[in-house]
C-alpha cells in the first residue's frame, strides 16, 4: 500500500458521493498530554524575541496574532514580512517529535474501523505539510489518510483555520460539492464552529478536559471556555477519540 499522504490529488472524483471525514492533527490525533503545544509555544516566543522584540512584546504579539488570525504565523507574515518557511524550519521543524510521540495502535484501529464504502478520511491542519506528515508517520496512521489539506506556506497569502477560505479550499481539494457530507473533528472550538457555520454536517469538538495546552503562547485549561453540556449548537463534544464510534456510529463497521 502507498504510505504517502496525498496532499494534492490531481483530480478528485466529483462523482464520489461518500462522506468525507476531516481530522485535525495536532492535539487531536494525539493527546495534548504529549505537550507538543508547550514546546511549540516556546519556539514561537523565541522567534518573536529573535526578531528584536522584548519578552513582553513577544508575548503580547503572539497572543494577539493567534487570537486575530488563528495562527501566529499569519500575523507575522502580514505585519512583519516574515518568511513562513524560515519560521517553519525554526519552530515546527525543530520539534523533537520522535521523542514526544509514538505509534498509536488504538487510533489506527479506530481509523481502520471506518467503513471506506461510506466515508473517506482526510486530515485538515494549520501546519505545513512537512510537520503534518512527520506526525502522521510517527503515530503510525499515514497510510490510512487519503489526503491532506494544510497551510501552504509557499503561497504569499496562505489561509488557515478558522478562515472561511481555508474550508472552501479543503472542499475543492477533496472534490466535495455538498458540505453537509463533511464530518470534522478539531480540538479548537472556533475551528469547529467555523466549519459548522459553512454548512459542514457532522462537527465534533475534541475536548480533553483536565489537561492543559498552549494557545497563543498562554497555558490554558482545556475545556475552560466551553459548556459542560455534551452538545452545544449542534456540535458534539468528545473527550476521547474512541467516542466517535458512538457519535458517528453510521460510518463505522
Amino acid at each position: 500500500m502507498d504510505t504517502t499522504v496525498n496532499s494534492d490529488p490531481a483530480q478528485p472524483d466529483a462523482h464520489d458521493d461518500r462522506y468525507i471525514i476531516f481530522f485535525d492533527i495536532d492535539n487531536t490525533m494525539y493527546s495534548a498530554s504529549a505537550q507538543i503545544s508547550h514546546a511549540m509555544g516556546q519556539r514561537i516566543h523565541a522567534y518573536f524575541v529573535g526578531m528584536g522584540h522584548s519578552e513582553e512584546e513577544a508575548s503580547e504579539l503572539h497572543l494577539r496574532y493567534y487570537t486575530q488570525y488563528g495562527l501566529a504565523l499569519r500575523g507575522l507574515v502580514r505585519h512583519h514580512d516574515v518568511d513562513p518557511l524560515d519560521f517553519d524550519r525554526k519552530c515546527d521543524g525543530s520539534l523533537p517529535l520522535e521523542e514526544m510521540l509514538k505509534p498509536d495502535p488504538e487510533l489506527r484501529k479506530l481509523l481502520e474501523d471506518i467503513d471506506r464504502s461510506k466515508a473517506r478520511i482526510w486530515a485538515l491542519t494549520n501546519a505545513y505539510h512537512t510537520h503534518a506528515r512527520r506526525v502522521l508517520q510517527i503515530i503510525g496512521v499515514e497510510d490510512l489518510i487519503e489526503g491532506l489539506v494544510y497551510c501552504d506556506y509557499s503561497e504569499p497569502n496562505f489561509s488557515c483555520k478558522p478562515e472561511p477560505e481555508f474550508y472552501r479550499k479543503a472542499l475543492k481539494r477533496a472534490g466535495v460539492t455538498d458540505p453537509s457530507k463533511c464530518f470534522f473533528i478539531d480540538d479548537n472550538r472556533k475551528n469547529v464552529e467555523a466549519a459548522k457555520a459553512l454548512g459542514w454536517g457532522r462537527c465534533v469538538h475534541f475536548c480533553e478536559r483536565g489537561l492543559q495546552a498552549v494557545e497563543g503562547g498562554r497555558v490554558k485549561d482545556i475545556g475552560s471556555e466551553t459548556s459542560n453540556e455534551e452538545d452545544v449548537d449542534d456540535i458534539a463534544v468528545v473527550t476521547r477519540l474512541d467516542e466517535l464510534r458512538t457519535v458517528w456510529a453510521d460510518v463505522f463497521t
